[in-house]
This record gives structure tokens, sequence and C-alpha cells, in this order.
């Protein structure tokens, strides 16, 4: 591994809640990926995901859940009360998310019922800081609502968390697995950050980008890295699948203020599989439905729900109370939710599953192979996986890595063909792959007529 490799290879989850306990900085680095200072492993193995040897998501979420009245556990997403997947009627909340609104709305419910007195969620941060994101807290209705929508952006809690624990209150926070996780360890050793933050509502999150995600949608559109003002990474538009979002930038071009939409399926990197600017920490969890949060929210990857461009949620509940709040809303239809079963929410983020979870095992087996020091898991390391899905991994790897070096080569030499060149040559490849994995499982009679039609054309 070369130094240049180092900060990119990094295991680190970098939320911020190391740096908040021990006063270290937390700071986005060239590659537009958090680093937080560990010089205390003994610590850090008590706070973050990734350095916890003595427990795991499966030892924290029974501790948190397996008491509760009507609790029911499955291997795959973990304890659960209630299952649903649909969306919000009421108001606009549907329609300014970037799937079926519940997140917003359920952190609403929470506020107007009195039972919380702020957010924790990810906002657009308008200082001149250079982050377009960053975790702020709302305390009222209209502050709320302006976290709507997904950020594929680099967040951490350090400053949120200093300010919660100076000011008195009862908090919801929002986040990704390993956030949510952190807290829960964070919690057990801070009680007055555990006695303050009364509900943890969780995301699914296929992996974590860094800031220059951002900038080279941005770049695609005309608008130089640094020249963005803000970013709607899931836009909806009207008439297409909820999957065929677009992208929204807005920013200076020489000097003019623009704004931009382009489908999603027109710009380079939008394919989740590939990686593209991908934190390589982000490979290395394998708790997929955020099993330690009271409310888990995703996308409804369904064929009978993408059609719908508006979105839907799927939505696993774990806590009483929210439970009581959106079966209230049902009774007064200001939801709209069907009730289904673990299949049906484990189907939604299937190839997820096997990415995060399966061949997490390949992943760390490789780490080991190479003699380095990697976190310890619940998946065991193996290479006991087909062959072609090896090499599929191994390219992963590769795109993710080579994104973060040839884009900061491509930004120092103002040519961003640079890096689409560059990028193209390890899709194809990864492509490639995908296409022997097609002909492999193919009967030989299709494979036969496969070749014939190749010829033809």
């Amino acid at each position: 591994m070369n130094s240049v490799n180092k900060k990119i290879k990094s295991f680190n989850e970098a939320s911020g809640v190391y740096s908040y306990y021990t006063n270290k900085n937390n700071v986005l680095n060239e590659y537009g990926e958090y680093e937080e200072e560990i010089d205390n492993i003994s610590l850090a193995d008590g706070l973050l995901p990734n350095y916890t040897i003595f427990t795991n998501e499966s030892e924290i979420s029974k501790e948190l859940f397996e008491r509760t009245e009507g609790i029911q556990y499955d291997d795959r997403i973990g304890y659960y009360k209630s299952l649903y997947i649909g969306h919000v009627i009421e108001g606009n909340y549907r329609k300014n998310a970037s799937s079926g609104g519940i997140g917003t709305w359920i952190l609403k419910e929470l506020f107007e019922k009195r039972i919380i007195d702020g957010v924790i969620h990810v906002r657009e941060d308008k200082r001149e800081n250079g982050k377009l994101f960053s975790y702020q807290i709302s305390r009222n209705l209209n502050e709320i609502k302006s976290g709507a929508k997904t950020k594929y952006y680099p967040v951490e809690l350090s400053e949120v968390l200093n300010i919660i624990k100076d000011t008195p209150g009862r908090y919801a926070v929002i986040g990704i697995p390993s956030f949510i996780y952190s807290l829960r360890l964070l919690s057990k050793k801070d009680s007055v950050i555990g006695e303050r933050i009364k509900y943890m509502i969780g995301l699914v999150c296929g992996h974590q980008k860094s800031s220059t995600f951002a900038d080279f949608m941005g770049w695609q559109l005309g608008f130089k890295p640094g020249d963005i003002t803000y970013i709607n990474f899931r836009k909806k538009l009207e008439g297409k699948k909820s999957s065929d979002y677009g992208i929204e930038v807005h920013g200076y071009i020489n000097g003019a203020y623009k704004e931009k939409i382009s489908p999603k399926s027109e710009l380079l990197g939008q394919n989740w599989g590939e990686g593209w600017f991908k934190v390589f920490a982000s490979d290395y969890t394998d708790d997929v439905f955020n099993e330690t949060a009271d409310l888990v929210l995703g996308d409804a990857w369904l064929p009978e729900y993408t059609d719908d461009s508006d979105g839907n949620n799927i939505i696993i509940v774990r806590n009483p109370v929210i439970e009581k709040l959106i079966k209230d809303a049902l009774n007064e239809r200001r939801l709209k939710l069907d009730v289904v079963d673990a299949d049906k929410i484990f189907e939604s983020q299937a190839a997820h599953y096997r990415h995060t979870h399966e061949e997490l095992a390949y992943r760390l087996f490789k780490r080991d192979k190479e003699g380095v020091s990697r976190p310890k898991k619940r998946v065991l390391a193996s290479k006991n996986i087909p062959f072609i899905r090896r090499k599929i991994q191994d390219m992963r790897e590769k795109i993710s890595i080579s994104s973060h070096i040839y884009f900061k080569e491509a930004v120092e030499r103002d040519d961003i063909n640079y890096f689409i060149k560059k990028m193209t040559i390890l899709e194809r490849k990864y492509k490639n792959y995908y296409r022997l994995e097609r002909l492999k499982k193919m009967t030989p009679s299709k494979f036969k007529k496969k070749i014939i039609d190749s010829f033809k054309k």
C-alpha cells in the first residue's frame, strides 16, 4: 500500500463521535473524506464501529429491543415490531423528500407532539466554510423541513454533540448505520448524551461518498470544483420511475450564476455498484438495516413501487412510541402504508445485502492475506464466493480507490476528460465481468443463440 492510498484505505468511519469525546480534530482531507485523529485505540474501541472488538450491533440491538413487547427478530433485518412500505399523504413531505417523506414526517410528529425539543440532522450549510452540508440542530418546524432529502456528502457529528452537551433538551437524530451505532456506543460512555438523545432514526445506506462526488456531478454540468453553491442529489422527475431521478446543481460558470438539472442516466459515476468516490470504510460494515436504530427508513427498490416517480419508503419500526405515532396517523389517513413481511423488506435491498454482508467475507479475506489489521466483523473472512463475484469485488475496490486519486489529479490538471478517460477504462473492465456472469448462467442453447446473434450484428 503506497503512501497515497493510506488515507484512502482507512477503516475509520469518521463520524466525529471520537473527536467529540476526546476533543480532537475531524477535518476533510485532500480527497474530500473526513479523518479523525485517533491516538488511543483502547478508547476508540468503545466509540467507533470499526474499532469495537468487545461488542457488535447484534449485542447492542439485543440490549435495546429484546425486551420490547411484541418484538420479532429476523437474521437479515434485525429486530422489528412492524414493517411497512409506503409514503406520507399529508402536506408536502413526500413531494419535498427523496422518496416517501417518512423521515422528515416522523421528526415533525415527535416535535409537534412535544416528545422532543430538537432534531439533529443534515442540512444545507450556508456558512462560508467550503462545506455544502453539515449536521445541525433544528428547533422549529421550518428548520426540520429544510433537512429533507438524501445528501450523498460527508458529514460528522462532533460540532452538534458539543452543543447538545451544553444545551439541555430531548433530541432525535437521523443517520446512517455507522453513525447510529457510534452514538449508541457513545451513550454507554457519556450519560448526558445518552439521556438527551431520546430517539435514533436510521437510514439504509449503500455507502458513503466523498465531497468530490458532488464536485464531479457539478463538473459534468459545467460547474468547476469549488463553484457549486447547491446540489440536490435526488431530484424527482415527473413521469419517470423513482429510481430514475435527476441531479440539480446551482453555482457559477465563468462567473455567471446558473441552475442546471440532468437525469442521472446522463451522468457518469451514478452506478452505485461501481462505487465511484466511495469512502473505503463503507465496505467494512455488516449492518445493512441499521440494526440499532429505533426506526429504519430506506428506498423501496421494488418493481411494484418504483413505477411511482414520487417514491416510497421501506419502514422498520422497533420503538413503541414511534409505532404508536405511525398507527395513529394510519387511522387518520395521513399515511398510506402497506403492511409487509421481512422477506419483502429484505428483497428491496437484496443486492445491497449481498455486497455489504455476504461478500464482505471476501474483502476481509483479502485484507488478512495482505497482513493488514482490519476491523473485527460478525462476518467471517472467506474467499468462498464464485470466481466472477471475486473479480467484481476486486474491480469495485479498484474503481473506488482510483476515483479519489484520478479526480485529484484531474483537478490539478484542470481537465475533467483526464478523469473520465481513466475511469472509463476501469468501468469497461467491470462491466465485462458482469457480461461473463450472465453468459455463465445461460443454458447451452441460449449461449449458442447469443453467439450467432452477435455474428449477425
